[in-house]
């Protein structure tokens, strides 16, 4: 009898014990366009002989002796056609922009070691292409994590930094968690976006994709291929994208190019670096901070640039959410030239 008790109890276990392996380990699908390559782009062949993807936008007029360098969200983001087309009429104005896709995303390559997407990474990778423009100093416009990595290279390199143009920034890491409760000013009139990031993640995960994230933060191994990650990085994006925009009828169409790795190891190596905010405080760039009305990023995290940057200014964008430039592309790219062309 306590055999046949035991064979009872144990049989199921192993039962499932094999189904959660099965749903752990069978890959699978996710519903997200297929990455297709952009025509025009071009690509740089980094000195750790990786390559990175850019597109460039110029006129032969050009006359601005600074080149604008364009720095995408995430981390593991990347350079869409809306981005592109938001910023060409900078180079009416005789700007050269360059976006280009960061190390892990988009067009640029995958790493073996997924130990090596760190911010590090991506403040080197920046420097060299700095250095490849040849130019005295350069322009960067960040976007929200963008904005991040823009600040964190100008508190790094204050001498290559011309202006800074911050849209939607993320918090300044080590991130000040008391900062999300600061009351926001009444004149400023910000309003919630109606759904947020967490919304999307949960309505995304599931156990595979929970370990695949555990195995990355812990090991730094891929539980999946970068393909198969990548694929449900671009569904989630979809779904978290939900949070970036005032109007849900503006909530952009899914698309493919998001690196999942580079999300979540920069991530993590976000949360370990070295407190920036003395670096900050010396930066003698001026910085335009632009902001969302319905912007999903506290208020109080905001603030804090403002406080750091000696020269910082702020511009509310009413009517636009994280994702200025979707709602709001004529105030969006009016605000950016009006600071570029402005007099010290």
């Amino acid at each position: 009898m306590p055999k046949l008790l035991k064979r009872i109890f144990i049989l199921p276990a192993i039962a499932a014990g094999v189904l959660w392996l099965w749903v752990i380990l069978k890959p699978r699908d996710y519903p997200a366009p297929v990455f297709e390559p952009r025509p025009r782009t071009q690509y740089w062949k980094m000195r750790n002989g990786a390559s990175i993807g850019y597109t460039v936008i110029s006129k032969r007029m050009e006359k601005k002796p600074y080149p604008v360098i364009y720095l995408h969200g995430g981390p593991g983001g990347h350079i869409s056609d809306g981005h592109i087309q938001a910023l060409a009429p900078l180079a009416d104005s005789g700007f050269r922009v360059y976006l280009y896709d960061q190390i892990g995303s988009g067009h640029s390559d995958r790493l073996n070691d997924i130990d090596d997407y760190t911010v590090q990474r991506h403040l080197d990778d920046l420097g060299e292409i700095v250095r490849k423009l040849n130019a005295p100093k350069v322009i960067l416009v960040g976007q929200s994590w963008g904005a991040v990595l823009a600040s964190l290279f100008a508190a790094e390199h204050p001498e290559l930094v011309h202006r800074l143009v911050l849209t939607s920034p993320g918090p300044v890491f080590p991130m000040r968690s008391q900062l999300a409760d600061l009351p926001v000013p009444d004149s400023i009139h910000l309003k919630l976006p109606i759904y947020t990031n967490e919304m999307g993640n949960q309505m995304a995960a599931n156990w595979r994709t929970k370990a695949m994230k555990w195995m990355a933060i812990h090991t730094g191994l891929k539980l999946a291929s970068d393909k198969e990650a990548d694929q449900f990085a671009s569904y989630l994006s979809q779904l978290v994208d939900r949070s970036i925009v005032c109007d849900t009828s503006r909530i952009l169409p899914a698309d493919a190019g998001s690196g999942y790795y580079a999300s979540i190891k920069t991530f993590q190596s976000l949360l370990e670096i070295s407190d920036p905010r003395p670096k900050l405080r010396a930066v003698q760039a001026s910085v335009l901070v632009m902001k969302g009305q319905c912007d999903n990023q506290k208020w109080g995290y905001t603030k804090e640039y403002l406080d750091l940057f000696p020269r910082g200014d702020l511009k509310i964008i009413p009517g636009a959410g994280h994702a200025i430039e979707v709602e709001q592309p004529g105030l969006y790219i009016r605000s950016i030239l009006d600071f570029l062309t402005a007099r010290e």
